[in-house]
Order: structure tokens, then sequence, then C-alpha cells
């Protein structure tokens, strides 16, 4: 095979996994994929956005992530609250949690975050509780 059509299959190869990343890549509200990307850029781990619109919730959507120390989970907290206020103009109705840092509520109506320490995240396991919910998973930032 010459040089050029190795780099024409190199590149087709490449448009094709770029296209099935993207046709995986969930369609999420702004201000959702907004707040994940916020817990990404704070070394949150774990991220599911679990969609409960077809599930009977009370809320459209959770997104789920966990944060591995108190100071951790707060500034997890700030950052999507900070994120979602100035690029979105949005403000939680409800945040709570804040002073113990094992669980940080952080409600918007339409979907709630929900930011754990390691060992409340399995206590509670709100990916079990919440099952029927179609589940989009986040690779961990490195």
């Amino acid at each position: 095979m010459t040089k050029a059509g190795a780099a024409r299959k190199t590149t087709g190869v490449a448009k094709a996994a770029r296209a099935a990343k993207t046709a995986r890549a969930p369609k999420l509200p702004k201000s959702v994929a907004g707040a994940v990307k916020a817990a990404q850029d704070k070394k949150a781990t774990d991220i599911v956005v679990l969609d409960l619109r077809k599930a009977g919730g009370f809320t459209d959507y959770f997104v789920i992530c966990t944060g591995q120390n108190p100071r951790q989970i707060n500034a997890i907290a700030d950052a999507v609250e900070d994120t979602l206020r100035k690029d979105f103009g949005e403000r939680p109705a409800l945040a709570e949690g804040i002073h113990k840092s094992e669980w940080i509520l952080i409600d918007y109506f339409n979907f709630v975050v929900h930011i754990f320490s390691p060992d409340c995240r399995s206590f509670y396991g709100l990916e079990r509780l919440w099952g029927n919910a179609e589940r989009h998973e986040f690779a961990d930032e490195g």
C-alpha cells in the first residue's frame, strides 16, 4: 500500500471513530451538560446522568458524581453552581448537605445534581433505585 493510501485509510478510520463517538454522545439539555462539564473540571469521578423522563421521576434528570473528600465535594458543588449561574442564568431552587459534605444535593427543578462521598454514594445507591432510567456515563477526565 502506498503512503497516500495508508493515510486515506487512517483518516477514514479516524473519521469513523469520531462519528461513532458522536453517535454515542447523549443529547442532554445544555444546563445538564454544563453541570457535567463543571464536575469534570473539578475532577469528579463516576459521573452518571440518569434520564428520568420515562421513569416517572419528579424531575427530568439526575446528575450523579463522586468527590473523594469534603473539600473536593464542596469545590464540585461550587463549580456547578457558578457555571450554571454564569453560563445559563440558572440558580438552584434548593441546595442541601453543604455543611456535612457527604452528599450535596443541588435542585434546579428540571434536574438535580447529587455530589457524593464514595461511602455515601455506595450506601444510598441512587442508580439502583432508579434502575429503569436511561443511563449516560461519562469518562473520568484524567
